[in-house]
């Protein structure tokens, strides 16, 4: 995976009389283009229909504009903002030999009064703002998105697919649990395989039989359920088969080195791998950053105080460091790591340790994106001989 180091700037130089600079309001119904066209005054703006090949086309013809008052465009830029149509337009545009920029939503200031104007024609221009100063190599404009490939986007697909399954297999043995205890029944586990056999037999506490309204509930609930662990099981299943195939890529190869460390499970590694690791990162304090694990200081005149977490990184690395961070506590009682953490919370207050655990995630995030890139194993980190595959 290719990104730049300087994300926050552009390292290119930037001519402003032969440079067409384009940004594009997304929604999913229209499109709004504007562009800002080299030895043209006006600012042209143009609503569509979201068609790639009717962007093609505009752009040629505002190149042909240009051209027509005797300047030559030598450099396309398009950008727009990363949301639900993620990266296809900036591959294909791309792939047309058009220079395509995917802004960090979140990157751009905006105005902090309650009830300030917001329309697609004022996104445009604040869009416009934040490239050119980006464009212009000055940092704090705003900060541009890594572009994956269609096949680094395809490879996080059966992590998070079984991360769906998996809150949509928990919610619904809650929910089943719930119908019981509405009618008194305790002890029933509906994860079981013989719970589907044992609907019949069971009694209220007044003796009677399920009623027929719940007990049909419970049968498409436990039927959906047994399709949902199914498809768990074909994941995992698929997951293990690529493992074992000779010739695995880079990513394969990293998950596999990581499930060597006791107490790192296959499902972590593999989003780990796929989510971070993968990643350019360009050093410690970016890898932290990225996971949303740094602080968010609030510090102003005489006044000191941390908010907490930023978390404006990726939530499911950090929530998987976070819960990888209390396993390692267990697996890995001699690691330097966990000596560190050991000494920080000797006055056993809770607070302390719920505070800390997050400084010890992460420290064994930066360790472990070490131990991917360059092999370096963790001090006093246990290791299994080889690296199975598990569950």
């Amino acid at each position: 995976m290719t990104q730049s180091a300087m994300a926050g700037r552009s390292t290119k130089a930037f001519d402003a009389d032969a440079t067409l600079v384009v940004v594009v309001e997304m929604s999913r119904s229209v499109w709004l283009v504007a562009g800002l066209l080299p030895g043209i005054e006006r600012r042209p703006l143009k609503k569509m229909t979201p068609d790639e090949n009717e962007l093609a086309l505009l752009l040629g013809r505002w190149r042909g504009e240009v051209a027509a008052t005797g300047r030559c465009v030598r450099r396309v830029v398009v950008a727009y903002e990363a949301g639900r149509d993620g990266f296809w337009l900036a591959r294909w545009l791309r792939a047309q030999e058009v220079e395509c920029e995917v802004i960090h939503a979140s990157s751009i200031a905006v105005s902090r009064d309650r009830k300030r104007a917001k329309t697609d024609r004022l996104d445009t221009a604040l869009l416009m703002r934040a490239l050119l100063g980006w464009l212009r190599g000055e940092q704090g404009h705003c900060t541009m998105v890594s572009v994956l490939s269609i096949e680094e986007e395809d490879a996080k697909r059966p992590t998070r697919e079984r991360e769906n399954l998996v809150g949509e297999r928990t919610r619904l043995i809650n929910r089943m649990k719930g119908a019981m205890a509405r009618l008194g029944i305790r002890g029933f586990n509906p994860a079981l395989r013989k719970a589907e056999g044992e609907l019949e037999d069971i009694r209220t506490p007044e003796g009677t039989k399920l009623p027929p309204n719940t007990l049909a509930e419970l049968r498409r609930d436990t039927s959906r359920l047994r399709i949902i662990e199914g498809q768990i099981r074909e994941i995992e299943q698929g997951r293990r088969e690529r493992l074992e195939a000779a010739g695995s890529s880079e990513a394969d190869a990293m998950v596999s080195n990581l499930t060597r460390v006791v107490g790192l499970g296959l499902e972590t590694a593999d989003m780990l791998v796929h989510e971070i690791l993968l990643r350019n990162l360009r050093d410690r304090r970016a890898v932290a950053r990225y996971a949303g694990l740094t602080g968010s200081p609030n510090e102003s005149g005489g006044r000191r105080r941390e908010r907490g977490l930023s978390r404006a990184g990726n939530a499911r690395v950090r929530r998987g460091m976070v819960h990888l961070a209390w396993r390692f506590l267990v697996f890995q009682k001699d690691s330097a790591l966990v000596r560190w953490f050991r000494q920080r919370t000797a006055d056993g207050r809770v607070r302390t340790k719920m505070a800390m655990v997050v400084a010890l995630a992460r420290k064994l995030l930066v360790a472990l994106w070490r131990m991917a890139r360059t092999g370096e194993v963790p001090e006093g980190v246990r290791l299994r001989p080889m690296a199975p595959v598990i569950a």
